[in-house]
C-alpha cells in the first residue's frame, strides 16, 4: 500500500508521487486489486446488520449530500463502502480517457444508492464488481499511454494525467480504511451489547 501522508499534508502532490514512484499501468493493476482486497478483508466477518448500523460521528457532514437531511447523517459501513467504490471507477474511467489522449471535460460518476446495500454479501458484491471494474478500465489503456494529456479536476488544482488521476481514487479509498474500521467497530459492539442484554 502507498503512504498518502506526504499528500494529505501537502508536502506533495498525487502527481509527484507517482512520477517520484515511477508508476505504471501494471503497478495500477496491483495497487487497485490490493485496495479492493484489503476493503474485502476488512469486511469478511460482517454481518447483515452492521451494513445498515447507523454509527456515532460527531463530524459527519457531507457537502454533496443528495439531500439537506442526509447532510450531517453518518454513514454506514454499506454507504461507504458504495462512495468508496464509486469514487475509485470514476477515477479509473477518467484515467482511461486521459490515457487515450482525450481531454477530460466533465465528471464520470454513478454511485449505487446506499439505501439499496442491506446486506454484507450486497456490500461485499460491490466490492469485487468494483475491483472487476477498475482493472477492467486499467486493461483498455493503450500500449503507450498519453501521459502528457492532464487536466485540473477543480480550479487552481495541481494538473494530473492518467496515473496521477487513477492514483487519486486510490487515496480517496485509503481516506476511508478509518471509517471502515471505525463503523465496523461501533456495530460490531452494538450486535455484542444486543446479543448480552
Amino acid at each position: 500500500m502507498i503512504d498518502f501522508s506526504p499528500v494529505r499534508t501537502h508536502e506533495k502532490t498525487l502527481q509527484q508521487l507517482a512520477d517520484e514512484l515511477g508508476l505504471g499501468k501494471d503497478d495500477l493493476a496491483r495497487l487497485a486489486a490490493e485496495m479492493c482486497d484489503t476493503m474485502l478483508e476488512l469486511v469478511a466477518e460482517a454481518e447483515d446488520p452492521d451494513v445498515t448500523f447507523v454509527p456515532e460521528d460527531p463530524e459527519a457532514h457531507d457537502r454533496f449530500a443528495a439531500t439537506s437531511e442526509e447532510v450531517n447523517l453518518p454513514w454506514t459501513l454499506g454507504h461507504v463502502i458504495v462512495h468508496a467504490t464509486a469514487s475509485a471507477e470514476e477515477s479509473a474511467a477518467l484515467a482511461l480517457t486521459l490515457a487515450r489522449g482525450v481531454p477530460v471535460r466533465e465528471r464520470s460518476r454513478y454511485e449505487v444508492p446506499w439505501q439499496e446495500v442491506t446486506t454484507a454479501e450486497a456490500m461485499r458484491h460491490r466490492l469485487r464488481e468494483s475491483r472487476r471494474m477498475q482493472l477492467a478500465m486499467l486493461d483498455a489503456w493503450p500500449d503507450r499511454p498519453h501521459l502528457e494529456v492532464t487536466y485540473r479536476y477543480r480550479e487552481g488544482a495541481p494538473p494530473v494525467n492518467a496515473v496521477g488521476r487513477f492514483l487519486m481514487g486510490l487515496a480517496h479509498s485509503d481516506s476511508h480504511l478509518e471509517q471502515i474500521r471505525n463503523v465496523l467497530a461501533q456495530a460490531r459492539a452494538a450486535r455484542g451489547a444486543a446479543r448480552s442484554g
